[in-house]
């Protein structure tokens, strides 16, 4: 009797082992491009922000966010330079932290969103950094007041694995626009004409 009570609790015990090696493997995250998984992503809306800044009149540089981005990544690894990102947002949403600023930046003067509610971004091209394979360089086209340009974006990987119950991969990216180039000219040039764009990712696998 004894000895079948000790198999028992040896065989409960040796699941246990096993089933916390499992979660420890889950939960491994990597910091190296080459060991995340292939496939579909979706960009998590709470954790994606693009923040823009802009030169203020010489003396500040100031600083918003668009919010509640949707976006689509496909990750090929094993060949990045097939790996696809395209992009949808809502300028309607823009957040400037002034009331005033974010009115006025639906008008003519700026977005127009009564016309053009969204801008929308599709790559290209990525190029991985050959020595350093955790930067590369996405050329796409974003469309912005119904006017399409091709925009360069450096693009940093931060890392991938599991996280609450998810695998996620994050990056970051920066980009540098010149907004007379989509028919945006008020202000100019007393108000800067380049715009910053740094963009925060986390992209869940589908």
């Amino acid at each position: 009797m004894h000895s079948v009570s000790r198999t028992v609790i040896a065989a409960a015990a040796s699941i246990s082992l096993l089933a916390g090696g499992a979660v420890v493997a889950q939960s491994v995250l990597t910091q190296k491009p080459a060991e995340v998984q292939a496939g579909a992503y979706k960009l998590d809306p709470s954790h994606g922000k693009i923040t823009w800044s802009v030169d203020h009149m010489g003396f500040s540089t100031y600083v918003g966010q668009f919010v509640n981005a949707q976006a689509e990544l496909t990750l090929d690894p094993a060949n990045p330079s097939a790996s696809r990102l395209t992009a949808t947002i809502p300028l309607t949403e823009v957040d400037s932290n002034n009331d005033g600023l974010d009115a006025h930046l639906q008008t003519a003067d700026f977005f127009d969103t009564a016309n053009h509610p969204v801008a929308t971004f599709v790559s290209r091209s990525v190029t991985v950094d050959a020595e350093d394979p955790s930067e590369a360089t996405v050329v796409g086209d974003l469309t912005l007041r119904g006017v399409t340009r091709p925009v360069t974006m450096e693009v940093d990987f931060n890392q991938a694995g599991v996280s609450m119950g998810a695998y996620k991969a994050g990056f970051d990216g920066e980009a540098t626009i010149k907004r007379s180039d989509f028919g945006i000219s008020y202000g100019l040039p007393v108000l800067g004409d380049e715009v910053t764009l740094h963009i925060e990712g986390e992209f869940i696998r589908q």
